[in-house]
């Protein structure tokens, strides 16, 4: 099971060899100073956002890898039913939202909790995952 932790001044998503393969890349490492928020969604299935790009998508059994969306990328490895840690980065990273899956709702909170503690410059403003941003709409030449 995939694994968040701090290494320095990185953030770390630790993958075993399985998800390694299933996602088609290695660990994920992204600066801390990227870290603009961290929260625990309860509900996996609302960590998922954009469309599938690379990974193993399985309905109500894993889902794992990039997704797509039009703020950029979000990577995730999570399981059906267990809660989920939300790590928002800024513009600056390679994602936009990294979402792990922990095996239950305690440790889930202990890990976001250390996120948030060692990360420089946290939005604590509301303990909610903000909307993707909505594409400009252009009206129409007049």
């Amino acid at each position: 099971m995939a694994r968040m932790f701090v290494d320095g001044d990185d953030l770390v998503v630790h993958l075993s060899w399985r998800e390694k393969a299933a996602a088609r890349r290695g660990s994920v490492r992204v600066p801390l100073t990227a870290v603009s928020r961290v929260t625990v969604e309860p509900a996996w299935w609302r960590a998922l956002r954009g469309d599938p790009h690379r990974g193993v998508w399985i309905p109500g059994a894993r889902c794992i890898g990039t997704r797509r969306h039009n703020a950029g990328m979000d990577f995730v490895a999570m399981r059906p039913g267990r809660p989920v840690v939300c790590v928002e980065l800024r513009p600056s990273a390679p994602f936009r939202l990294l979402a792990i899956s922990s095996p239950t709702r305690a440790e889930a909170r202990t890990t976001a909790e250390s996120l948030g503690g060692n990360a420089p410059e946290i939005d604590t403003s509301t303990p909610w995952r903000q909307p993707l941003p909505v594409p400009e709409e252009h009206s129409p030449s007049t």
